[in-house]
């Protein structure tokens, strides 16, 4: 892989960044981080992620300090071909995690995952180590669902940086692991990714919407049947609010011709 990385096309949704990135790319970027003990961060942004930082400043600010921010959900990539980049694809949170496992498989790096439970944990690392051989799992942590005292957000840094990992997945739901990765960014020598509900999907705790659903963006009709009471206002707010904000950017910036 070559040293250099070009600088990636990006374009912004409402007041989100997102960057016109692949899997290929995308791993080739947290492969040269890594390699070099960059201390950042990567965020898989959907509608929920881009809504939050709408409504909330301070996260608002801390997704644009991304080193990387993927369109995970399609009506992201639809944004992007709309705005000029018409090949664009969807860098879905769940599917970088594999497709980056598999090249830390053939590399040799060490992952760490931190979030979950510790039974989906284990589930987790089982499954993975039997799908990519070779695969380095250096570490795991799965900590209490309560906030942390500083002391316990010190430690558990410490006994990530103390593993060895370079790559850090995180699977602490949206917006907790992005304030937590932003919270450690200078700190932990590794590359950080908020993965949400990836490890859920990968223990095989919680199954994934069908492949067709996906594609038309009906992911989020699948996920709130089954936590109905969990995610209705995610959904039910927040993508009609998104598709107004949107439009009016539309109609104020043009929609792309070229």
């Amino acid at each position: 892989m070559s040293n250099f990385l070009p600088t990636l096309d990006h374009r912004q949704i409402i007041q989100t960044r997102i960057d016109a990135t692949s899997y290929h790319d995308a791993c080739d970027r947290i492969e040269q981080w890594a390699i070099n003990k960059t201390s950042c961060y990567i965020v898989a942004a959907n509608v929920h992620v881009v809504m939050m930082g709408y409504w909330t400043p301070d996260y608002q600010t801390l997704l644009n300090q991304a080193a990387l921010v993927t369109p995970d959900g399609m009506p992201l990539v639809w944004g992007l071909r709309l705005l000029g980049i018409k090949q664009q694809q969807r860098v879905y949170g769940p599917d970088l995690m594999l497709a980056w496992c598999d090249r830390a498989a053939q590399r040799g790096i060490p992952l760490f995952f931190y979030g979950g439970t510790t039974a989906m944990l284990k589930k987790l690392e089982e499954n993975l180590t039997k799908r990519f051989s070779g695969l380095i799992i250096s570490g795991s942590y799965a900590p209490p669902f309560r906030p942390l005292t500083q002391e316990e957000e010190t430690r558990d840094r410490q006994m990530i940086e103390a593993s060895g990992a370079q790559v850090v997945f995180v699977g602490l739901g949206c917006p907790k692991q992005e304030y937590w990765m932003a919270r450690q960014q200078g700190k932990l020598s590794a590359v950080m990714i908020g993965v949400g509900a990836a490890f859920s999907f990968h223990s095989g705790e919680v199954s994934q919407s069908p492949r067709w659903m996906m594609k038309l963006g009906l992911e989020w009709l699948y996920r709130l049947t089954r936590e109905p009471k969990r995610l209705w206002r995610r959904y039910l707010v927040n993508n009609p609010c998104f598709v107004v904000l949107f439009l009016l950017q539309l109609i104020r910036t043009g929609v792309s011709r070229d």
